[in-house]
């Protein structure tokens, strides 16, 4: 089991960004695929198309999202909790990924940074 680490700035606020991982309508927009989402602890989530499902543990507004992420019949809870803090007029978001398995280790970090945090950067971040 490994734990990914990783702090990226997102021109927006922290309720934008927020709004962005928590509101299915929003992610919607910047994944491009429907989402089930619910800011209610204990509630499920998927997202694209259910290649990434789990369970909903905490929220604190604008601030922090905790959620467990299913990996098949893992026995250790594959847990992520993402920080969002104010920067001026920008955020700065870390996301910490515990427990994921090595088999499926270089396929979550890659899609954390490009697929995930990556199309959440450009989303606020066109390029005209």
């Amino acid at each position: 089991m490994k734990t990914f680490k990783k702090t990226f700035k997102i021109n927006a606020e922290p309720s934008d960004v927020y709004a962005a991982i928590t509101n299915p309508y929003t992610i919607d927009l910047w994944s491009g695929y429907p989402a089930v989402m619910s800011e209610e602890p204990g509630t499920e989530f998927s997202l694209w198309e259910g290649d990434i499902t789990g369970k909903n543990l905490e929220f604190i507004r604008n601030r922090k999202v905790v959620q467990e992420w299913y990996f098949g019949n893992q026995t250790e809870k594959s847990v992520v909790t993402i920080t969002i803090q104010p920067d001026k007029e920008n955020s700065v978001v870390t996301v910490e990924h515990t427990n994921i398995p090595d088999e499926d280790f270089a396929e979550i970090t890659e899609g954390w940074k490009e697929y995930y945090f990556g199309a959440i950067i450009s989303f606020f971040n066109p390029n005209f």
